[in-house]
């Protein structure tokens, strides 16, 4: 288990997570052990693989779709984003929220998520509803529950997106609030993808005016996410 985007503040997050990254190596095993390893499918469940190859192949178009938005949103020709994305790293998670019953009490600040933003450029998140669920950190306005529509995906934010926008546009921050007491059965199911840009793009945030900032500098995006990788581990 991993502690949330600020780990050393919280305990481990109470959830359960099965990984999947893109199969597709460069060829150069220093990069591949970090950003392209091999997938481990489960034997228990054959079936897994097939739809979830489906599932990803869809994110992926609608991550693409999402990144030309952005950039046509800001005035840019809309393959901007895309050009740096023709061999993204990225990551899906199915994350499994035990209940209550599982689990135990949590302890003092402890969540299924703790407070973090997301690390990439768009995050894709397919959720259920629940008493212990998501929650967004609102400017002036403190922690609210995230909306939920059963016929839409919840949108997110990375910090690589934030930065190449100048920071025009914020990284959410959010969280999983941890099981209540009022449902203790609750268990919920949560897919989230985490699309990124190529491992070696070089991302050089816009100036102003469709910037905030003229100060920050351009980065090349693995180290960028490794740099906050390597602080959530534990």
């Amino acid at each position: 288990m991993f502690g949330g985007g600020e780990a050393a503040e919280f305990p481990p997050d109470l959830k359960e997570s099965f990984a999947i990254g893109p199969a597709t190596p460069t060829g150069d095993p220093s990069i591949d052990a970090v950003w392209f390893p091999p997938n481990v499918w489960p034997s228990e469940v054959p079936e897994l693989r097939t739809a979830a190859e489906r599932y990803l192949a869809a994110m992926t178009a609608v991550s693409r779709d999402l990144l030309e938005l952005c950039a046509a949103a800001l005035g840019l020709p809309r393959d901007t984003l895309t050009a740096l994305a023709e061999h993204p790293t990225w990551t899906f998670n199915i994350n499994r929220y035990p209940p209550l019953t599982e689990v135990g009490e949590p302890l003092p600040g402890q969540f299924r998520i703790g407070p973090h933003t997301d690390f990439g450029t768009v995050t894709v998140l397919d959720r259920e509803p629940g008493a212990g669920g998501l929650q967004v950190d609102i400017d002036g306005g403190g922690w609210v529950d995230a909306p939920y529509d059963p016929d839409a995906f919840t949108v997110n934010i990375g910090d690589l997106l934030a930065h190449w926008t100048g920071l025009r546009w914020r990284s959410g921050r959010h969280r999983v609030l941890p099981p209540q007491a009022q449902a203790p059965h609750e268990e919920l199911v949560s897919l989230v993808f985490f699309f990124e840009l190529d491992h070696d793009a070089l991302v050089t945030p816009l100036p102003p005016p469709v910037g905030r900032r003229a100060d920050l500098p351009p980065v090349v995006s693995a180290p960028f996410l490794r740099e906050r990788l390597d602080a959530i581990s534990v």
